[in-house]
């Protein structure tokens, strides 16, 4: 699948190419890895979202070692429990142990507590960076913005097409001693 995405995607930029050298159509890229790397939300979203990651796993490694011990006592007590006994020890630990996958699927599984926490504090600044990118490719008249940190394999860039310091500069973030020459 990944090879039919490659050649898709190369395929795309042919007809781009092709196309940009029939109608004079202007291209450029960014980093948009970079360009969140650069902005405060999204290092502050990334921070809570860790925190709250570590205190999710913690919470589950605690209920492990919970369950761990239930088996560890029953393996010391089963020569003095009756068959009854022990089944019904047995069954409560499995019960446990499902309710521990339970409650980590809930918390990082697909559309678990984990993705729609980070969704919710990503994506405005996602939505932020898109905003700045679609300013500056209407501001230096850019058909075509390519993200060169995504799936799409850039082999060669030349740097005169990379808008990541406009972008930047649109969000507040450049470099003040930067200055940025239109060529």
């Amino acid at each position: 699948m990944k090879n039919v995405v490659s050649f898709g995607s190369i395929l795309v930029i042919i007809l781009l190419l092709q196309a940009n050298s029939l109608s004079a159509q202007k291209f450029g890229y960014v980093d948009t890895n970079y360009i969140l790397g650069q902005m405060p939300e999204y290092k502050e979203a990334n921070s809570e979202i860790d925190k709250l990651s570590k205190s999710w796993e913690a919470e589950i490694q605690e209920m492990y070692k919970e369950i761990q011990t239930l088996e560890v006592e029953l393996k010391a007590e089963e020569v003095l429990l009756t068959k009854e006994m022990k089944d019904d020890r047995y069954k409560e630990i499995d019960r446990k142990w499902n309710e521990v996958k339970e409650y980590q699927n809930k918390i990082f599984g697909f559309e678990g507590l984990f993705f729609l926490k980070k969704k919710e504090l990503i994506k405005p600044v996602q939505d932020q960076l898109f905003d700045a990118v679609d300013k500056v490719a209407k501001q230096q008249r850019l058909q075509i913005v390519f993200d060169k940190s995504g799936d799409l394999v850039m082999i060669y860039t030349d740097p005169v097409h990379d808008y990541t310091d406009y972008v930047l500069e649109e969000l507040g973030l450049g470099d003040k001693n930067d200055v940025i020459s239109n060529n």
